[in-house]
């Protein structure tokens, strides 16, 4: 494969560049960026998409450098949200940097002469004196240019608007883009697509400013083929702090991708070669297909990846042991006291659990919303205890169903699953 850019589009990594000349530029090594906003304590599974492609370029012998926010994620960026960001104080922008920074240790590479190179942005915006600012940087701005742009059109538009603070966020990453150029040759800036105005806002400043070239490439956002966002689920985001989605639920949440979406997951997301990825394609419509192999090959890349093969071997251990009718695994104190730190878990009451019918339990514990729903799930024949399959409605929990006297594992289908712990 030629380049880095070829390689991107036969994965379906590019969405727009800003000129052709970017491929013949990319033929000799050179800087790169991707910009992350400290707007939690984690990445998720969508920043994945960027990270990846930094590795891509570093894989091609380019140099990729991470911009944490710490000046723009005061700000917060108005591209693809319907309404303002709340304000974050300063504590925890600075805690949310230290802790996102650990979410690119698994993927890039640290110990090639072209590893990665961090910067905050705020270290030359605290710099800044305001009118200077104004002055040297904001008169290169054309308000009619400005609320032009799709993130600026659609806010102003709306019921809420935008506020003067998040109108200036392209300045701001503008001028991130020349700052970067001017003190490190930094000449390629990339984000997913709705990032193309805050991109084209830095390539027309350093136009304005100075003589060196300068490039935007944007990727497709990672959605599903419903149209939604992946990297979401009933509980919330996917993260990839392991403190805030465990390596099984992180896996969990990949081997259930759809097969209209999983093929193009290895593509964007993995490095898997794609001749292989064509072969798993393939194989999806034999006579012979495992159900569901495309996924796992998927979740287990990603896990690996993300949480390392320590995390990956965690994930498939508690995987296994919360199978539906998994007679062969053994559910022990000791297997779901080590395991209950990566599913989802409650702690309740011992009076309120033994003595309790299985579907008071189902809904007390949140498995399910309701009593209801709980009944409805055993007729259905989708409720299990134990890995146990409960048929009776009127069935009650003892003594006798606490594992080492101390948990319950219950579960809605075939793949939803909670452990709860008995206080």
């Amino acid at each position: 494969m030629g380049n880095v850019i070829d390689c991107l589009k036969s994965r379906g990594l590019v969405d727009s560049i800003t000129s052709e000349e970017l491929i013949s530029k990319v033929s000799s090594p050179i800087k790169v960026y991707v910009g992350f906003d400290p707007t939690a304590d984690s990445l998720h599974l969508g920043n994945l998409l960027g990270i990846v492609i930094l590795r891509w370029f570093q894989k091609f012998g380019h140099t990729p450098y991470v911009i944490l926010g710490g000046a723009t994620g005061r700000i917060g960026d108005p591209s693809g949200k319907s309404k303002e960001r709340p304000l974050l104080d300063d504590e925890t922008i600075e805690n949310n940097i230290a802790k996102i920074r650990k979410n690119f240790s698994r993927v890039l590479d640290f110990s090639v002469s072209n590893s990665p190179v961090f910067f905050n942005n705020f270290e030359w915006f605290s710099k800044i004196n305001v009118i200077d600012f104004l002055r040297d940087t904001g008169k290169h701005f054309r308000l009619g240019v400005m609320l032009a742009k799709d993130s600026v059109k659609t806010r102003v538009n709306s019921e809420d608007g935008m506020s003067f603070t998040e109108f200036s966020y392209q300045l701001l990453q503008g001028y991130d883009f020349y700052h970067l150029l001017n003190a490190h040759d930094v000449c390629l800036q990339m984000g997913g697509s709705d990032q193309w105005g805050n991109i084209t806002a830095g390539t027309d400043l350093i136009r304005k400013l100075s003589s060196k070239s300068a490039y935007g490439l944007t990727f497709p956002l990672l959605t599903r083929s419903d149209g939604k966002k992946f990297g979401k689920s009933e509980e919330g985001a996917i993260w990839l702090s392991e403190e805030k989605c465990s390596p099984y639920q992180f896996y969990q949440y990949l081997v259930k991708v759809s097969d209209a979406d999983v093929i193009k997951m290895l593509r964007m997301l993995t490095f898997i070669e794609l001749d292989e990825i064509d072969r798993i394609e393939n194989s999806m419509n034999s006579d012979g297909y495992l159900p569901n192999s495309a996924q796992k090959k998927l979740a287990e890349e990603l896990t690996r990846m993300i949480h390392g093969e320590q995390g990956l071997q965690k994930a498939l251990k508690v995987t296994e042991g919360t199978q539906p009718g998994a007679k062969d695994v053994q559910l022990d104190y000791e297997t779901l006291k080590e395991i209950s730190h990566d599913m989802p878990n409650v702690r309740l009451k011992k009076e309120v659990v033994l003595g309790s019918k299985f579907t008071d339990v189902a809904a007390t514990s949140g498995i399910v919303s309701s009593k209801g729903e709980a009944a409805r799930l055993v007729s259905g024949g989708g409720a299990y205890l134990n890995n146990n399959k409960i048929e009776d409605p009127l069935f009650k929990i003892s003594e006798n169903d606490l594992i080492g006297g101390k948990y319950l594992m219950l579960g809605s289908g075939k793949k939803k699953k909670l452990l709860i712990e008995i206080e």
